[in-house]
This record gives C-alpha cells, sequence and structure tokens, in this order.
C-alpha cells in the first residue's frame, strides 16, 4: 500500500549513477601496484576524502596532508585539481533509468556525499543532471549521510516525506538511515535490481 504513495525517486550518485574510484586517477601517477595500494590506504584514502563530502575545504585538506607526505606533494595536488579523472564513467543502465522516469513526469532528485568543490567541476559536464528538480550535496550543506540531516534537508527541499520519497543508494548505512524516516529504500547493486523495485514501486 505504501509503494502506491511514491511521488518522487531519489538518487545518490557515486557508484549509482557514476562509477566513482579514487584509483582511476592515481593509476595514471603511481606505475608500481604496491606502491599504488599503499598510498590509497594511507594517503588519499576515501576516509579522508569523506572531510571533503563532509564539507571541509580543501584549501584545509591539501596542504595538511602534504606535510604529512611530502614526498606525495604532487600527488596530493592532483587529487584537488584532477578530480574528474576518479569518475571513469556512467554505472550501467542507469542514465537510461532516469530518462525513461523523466519521460514519465516523475519528479527526481539526488542526495549525494560529494565535496562542494568538487561537485561544481563535475556538474556542468553532465548532461543527466538536467533531469533532476533539486541535487541536495553533502559539501554545500556540510552534512553527509548517513546522518539524518541530510534527509530531512530533501525533504524540506522537495516537500515530500516518508513513504512519498523512493530512493537508491549503493551503501547499505545510507539506506538503513532513509528507511528510518520511512522513506521506500532500495540497495543499488545494479541497474536491473533498481528497474525491477522500480517497477513493483509503480513507477516504472
Amino acid at each position: 500500500m505504501a509503494q502506491a504513495q511514491v511521488q518522487a525517486v531519489v538518487f545518490d550518485i557515486g557508484r549509482v549513477l557514476f562509477h566513482w574510484q579514487l584509483s582511476a586517477l592515481f593509476e595514471k601517477l603511481i606505475a608500481d601496484e604496491q606502491e599504488l595500494a599503499w598510498f590509497l590506504e594511507h594517503v588519499v584514502t576515501e576516509e579522508w576524502h569523506f572531510e571533503h563530502d563532509r564539507g571541509r575545504a580543501l584549501a584545509d585538506m591539501v596542504p595538511e596532508r602534504i606535510a604529512l607526505y611530502p614526498q606525495y606533494e604532487a600527488h596530493i595536488r592532483a587529487y584537488a585539481t584532477r578530480f574528474n579523472e576518479t569518475i571513469p564513467g556512467p554505472v550501467e543502465g542507469s542514465h537510461e533509468l532516469v530518462a525513461r522516469l523523466a519521460e514519465r513526469g516523475v519528479p527526481l532528485y539526488c542526495l549525494t556525499n560529494f565535496g562542494d568543490e568538487f561537485f561544481a567541476a563535475f556538474r556542468p559536464t553532465k548532461a543527466v543532471f538536467d533531469h533532476f528538480a533539486d541535487i541536495i550535496v553533502s559539501g554545500v550543506e556540510k552534512v553527509a549521510k548517513p546522518d539524518a540531516r541530510i534527509y530531512e534537508i530533501v525533504e524540506q527541499r522537495s516537500g515530500l516525506s516518508g513513504a512519498q520519497l523512493f530512493f537508491t543508494d549503493d551503501n547499505a548505512a545510507n539506506i538503513a538511515a532513509a528507511r528510518a524516516r520511512g522513506w521506500n529504500a532500495h540497495l543499488f547493486t545494479d541497474a536491473m535490481g533498481l528497474e525491477a523495485a522500480l517497477t513493483d514501486a509503480g513507477l516504472l
């Protein structure tokens, strides 16, 4: 019964609409596989990157990291200036689902953990975002999933809440946080599974 109430779809971006991997950039800069693995585990890590997702400025993060790992100064600066290269392309089939939903007049939103500076450089390069009524970016709001506050922001900006929202994300903690607010939430693994879930919800 709740599924019939769905009025809008909320997409995560990284690993749902677009592939994302730090190694996609740094494998161009570090030839040795062991060194690359060490670098991604200790220097430019996903955990450190998440500080920018939460709203920390690159102007603070980058010099601090260079001070810790001066031998990798050029690589750390590349993280800041070449971030789009960590996004190698669209997730297969996802953009087609966005287009089909848009054709049906379903309101679309994004809720993404993404640094504000990085998103400002990435957004203009991808026409798929033109389908979305609003994009809620953690780095802009200075709060990231799975914090309940960023889901509340989506509700405020969309004017919808609970079962009116269908959300898909590749991170189980983010899905759990959405379900805790009563959203319909689908753990993304691939476009085929998402298509089935959207169809079950009466959206496709």
